[in-house]
């Protein structure tokens, strides 16, 4: 978060129905805030690329490729940086964020907003999921900090069995579904096992402490299984 004793400056500041949302400058990077919280900021980023990094490689030319959450742009920028994907959708909640990335985070997400092959919705990901009938061939979830420390309470919906099952039925048989978490979630790793399929985890070492962990669990091409929200 910074180098001790350095003052953040304040870019912007925004009051949306959840809350506060900051954007602040520290020693070269961009912090995002949340009603006092920190989230993240450009400091690292590795495991975020690797989240889709790994599904990318899971996926046939040409996918349809779903990321649930803009953050800083890293996942973003991984997805548009390869020749995979023919459609890229992103689901941000945040109008802030996702003007941020038009401006003064538009480099860390590489301008990606204006890659043709990406599409952006301001919406809430599981209210999006249970509207759309479209299927994408990976999901990537980058939407908080993992399933077991989530931004706002009602995001739990996404990582529990109803919402699980609803991410498995977006996904086109043969697809992956891949989940950020700061910390290992054992319990969420035999839940998607379960309910999507065989489950492979990658590791990344971070300067703080606990590894993040990447989550990727692959629909079998002949699950036929009706989901529960479906």
């Amino acid at each position: 978060m910074g180098p001790v004793g350095e003052a953040a400056t304040v870019i912007d500041r925004v009051v949306t129905e959840r809350g506060e949302l900051v954007l602040r400058h520290r020693a070269g990077h961009y912090e995002i805030i949340s009603n006092g919280v920190f989230l993240m900021d450009t400091r690292a980023g590795a495991s975020e690329r690797l989240l889709v990094r790994e599904a990318l490689t899971l996926v046939r030319p040409g996918a349809r490729i779903l990321i649930g959450g803009l953050g800083v742009g890293f996942s973003l920028a991984e997805a548009a940086a390869s020749p995979v994907p023919a459609e890229i959708v992103v689901v941000e909640i945040e109008e802030a964020l996702v003007a941020w990335h038009r401006s003064r985070l538009a480099p860390y997400s590489a301008h990606a907003l204006a890659d043709p092959r990406v599409r952006v919705v301001t919406a809430d990901l599981v209210a999006w999921l249970r509207a759309t009938d479209e299927v994408f061939d990976a999901i990537c979830l980058d939407t908080d900090n993992g399933p077991d420390w989530t931004v706002f309470p009602q995001n739990a919906a996404l990582y529990d069995d109803d919402g699980t099952a609803l991410l498995r039925d977006r996904l086109a048989r043969g697809g992956v579904l891949a989940a950020w978490s700061a910390s290992a979630s054992p319990a969420y790793a035999a839940r998607l096992a379960a309910t999507v399929g065989p489950v492979t985890t990658r590791r990344v070492e971070v300067p703080r402490g606990e590894p993040d962990v990447v989550y990727l669990a692959r629909r079998v091409p002949g699950d036929d299984r009706p989901g529960v929200c479906g």
